[in-house]
């Protein structure tokens, strides 16, 4: 057993078991729905903050994304970085985080769907909304396994891949369904931190390997792989760059769950302070992950034969033991969160928006908590086996319908979500058209990339399905025209008593006042 293989196992033997113990530790925060879903909506700043951003940032983009656009785009891929930390943190935060938390209390919604069922009453697009997460999600969370596969190989050679996957499924099973939100929230905090710490070690060992800063940037501009457009500001591909970080950035304000995370918290001021610290973790990992990928242009990787996935390992695999430690753990670290998170979203929604609603009889909490255990479970299997089984063939179905699952979950949910919150106008019938215009735009893009349909001779549509990147963007941004203009046209879908929910921003309170006894 080498020292790699070595110093690894040490560090995963302490971070599963202090997993496994918040678990236990959260459990007394899980005996009822709303403690098991929400935290009892009392979770503070910090935790709330980090739950945000480690469901943001996975091992998708440490290894996947960074090594990607970091090799298309050069050091320009730190944009993506600062667009996560200020579009879709900050700006997430600021435009989601107070409206969302008051009026999901006041509505009484637990989940997404659930809101879209309250607030433009309607038992149907709760439904809809509930499927559309489910079957959206379970690709999604297949692809966080993927960045492990390599990483993986490169510490533990000769160990089968789908052990990883299998022990990682199963203790974020046991730990999510013991603790629930309330102990992915502790978990992602610790998770958090692992992260933060592995980032900065990793940018500042590749630095240091290539001989510092200034001398990285200007082997990147004169090397082989390199070109003075690689050490540039925007790159050499600013349009596909920018849609890059518009899909990244805002399409996480659509996403069940990362807006869940908003739902959760306790008050107005913990939303000011997670606020703030939301944007400076999403700064120093996000930004850090885009800009390490910057220099993946140094190392003699053969894209073609490899793929992009390659490139972050090939970067590492030259560091030392420790340092590839920390990175499995970081990575680990990152899936986990991100995974607890997704697997908790579609069980609650599943369970809460799809069922309940169709069952005849009201469900006794006791029964919608094994219900959604139940489901938690099943959805974890199912990611696990369609990871196991991309990786073992490379299915070109299931690595496109990764690629779709991010766009059709924002540009079906962005829209709706965001006019529920601000515009009283906005009509079911609009609703409905946002949900068909994403999944459909985003269904034709599969059937683009897989080859079953062709829109080359068709040069707008062949710019729209260039990848699902570009898709994606177009599916949020059509949706936030469609909202208004559909809402116009048929007024008479809108939902009644629309005054009411929005009461919720408008509380006021009475307060004694002595006047003076005159001049």
């Amino acid at each position: 057993m080498n020292s790699v293989m070595l110093i690894t196992l040490g560090l995963l033997v302490v971070f599963f078991s202090a997993m496994i113990a918040i678990g236990i530790y959260s459990k007394k925060y899980s005996t009822d729905v709303n403690g098991f879903v929400l935290g009892s909506r009392s979770v503070g700043p910090w935790l709330s903050a980090f739950a945000f951003g480690t469901s943001y940032f996975s091992a998708v983009i440490f290894v996947g994304y960074a090594g990607q656009f970091g090799w298309d785009f050069g050091l320009a891929s730190t944009w993506i970085g600062l667009g996560n930390a200020f579009i879709g943190s900050l700006l997430a935060w600021v435009v989601l985080g107070r409206r969302t938390r008051v009026m999901t209390q006041h509505i009484g919604s637990k989940t997404m769907p659930d809101f879209f069922g309250a607030r433009f009453d309607s038992k149907s697009l709760k439904v809809a909304a509930s499927v559309i997460t489910f079957i959206f999600l379970i690709p999604y969370t297949a692809s966080l396994y993927n960045g492990l596969s390599r990483l993986f190989a490169m510490a533990f050679e000769g160990i089968d891949y789908s052990v990883c996957v299998i022990i990682m499924a199963a203790l974020t099973a046991l730990y999510v369904l013991v603790g629930g939100y309330m102990a992915t929230a502790i978990n992602d905090f610790i998770q958090g931190m692992i992260m933060l710490v592995g980032i900065v070690a990793v940018i500042f060992a590749v630095l240091n390997d290539n001989g510092g800063l200034s001398a990285a940037i200007e082997t990147l501009a004169t090397g082989k792989n390199g070109g003075w457009q690689y050490a540039s500001f925007l790159g050499p591909q600013p349009l596909f760059l920018l849609f890059v970080v518009l899909l990244t950035s805002l399409g996480t304000w659509g996403l069940p769950q990362m807006v869940g995370k908003f739902y959760a918290i306790k008050n107005e001021d913990s939303i000011k302070k997670g606020t703030i610290i939301s944007t400076v973790f999403a700064l120093i990992v996000a930004g850090g992950c885009y800009f390490l990928g910057g220099f993946g242009r140094l190392y003699d990787v053969d894209v073609k034969a490899l793929g992009f996935d390659a490139v972050i390992p090939t970067m590492l695999s030259t560091l030392s033991p420790v340092i590839i430690g920390i990175v499995i753990v970081l990575v680990l670290s990152a899936s986990m969160s991100t995974l607890s998170s997704l697997v908790l979203a579609s069980g609650s929604t599943i369970t809460l928006d799809f069922i309940e609603p169709l069952c005849k009889h009201k469900l006794s909490e006791k029964k919608k908590m094994l219900i959604m255990r139940a489901f938690i479970v099943v959805f974890i299997v199912l990611s696990a086996l369609i990871a196991i089984k991309q990786a073992n063939n490379k299915s070109l179905f299931i690595a496109q319908m990764m690629g779709v699952s991010w766009g059709a979950l924002a540009g079906a949910f962005l829209a709706p979500f965001l006019y529920g919150l601000y515009f009283k106008k906005t009509s079911k019938a609009a609703v409905v058209a946002s949900f068909v215009f994403g999944v459909g735009l985003e269904l034709v893009q599969l059937a683009v990339s897989l080859g079953w349909i062709s829109v080359a001779e068709i040069p707008v549509l062949s710019f729209v399905f260039t990848n699902s990147l570009y898709s994606g963007v177009f599916a949020m941004v059509g949706g936030l025209i469609i909202i208004p203009i559909v809402s116009l046209l048929t007024k008479k879908t809108m939902p009644k008593d629309v005054d009411k929910i929005f009461e919720c921003y408008e509380n006021t309170k009475t307060v004694a006042v002595t006047d003076s006894l005159g001049k």
